[in-house]
């Protein structure tokens, strides 16, 4: 039963991501896929490295460009990249 519940949240989580910010500046609102398997949000997304070069912060928003998930990373960008990105929802 908790796993169906884990598995609703997920699914939440993943209606309420509309877009990807990458350090504040670049937009990223295509995914190459976006989808929910069991309790995880799994997004792949192409980082074009005409656009960024380092990339130093990822926000995920909503559609309303609330922020809902903020990590900081080192990712140095030479050619076009494609970004793994996964939300995995857990009960503590």
């Amino acid at each position: 039963m908790i796993s169906s519940f884990l598995n609703d949240v997920a699914r939440f989580v993943d209606a309420n991501i509309s877009k990807v910010v990458l350090n504040d500046t670049v937009e990223i609102t295509d995914f190459t896929v976006k989808e929910v398997t069991e309790s995880t949000v799994g997004m792949q997304y192409l980082v074009p490295a005409a656009d960024v070069s380092l990339v130093t912060k990822i926000d995920l928003k909503d559609a309303n460009n609330n922020v809902k998930s903020t990590n900081s990373l080192y990712v140095p960008i030479t050619t076009d990249t494609l970004l793994l990105h996964t939300v995995q929802v857990k009960e503590v």
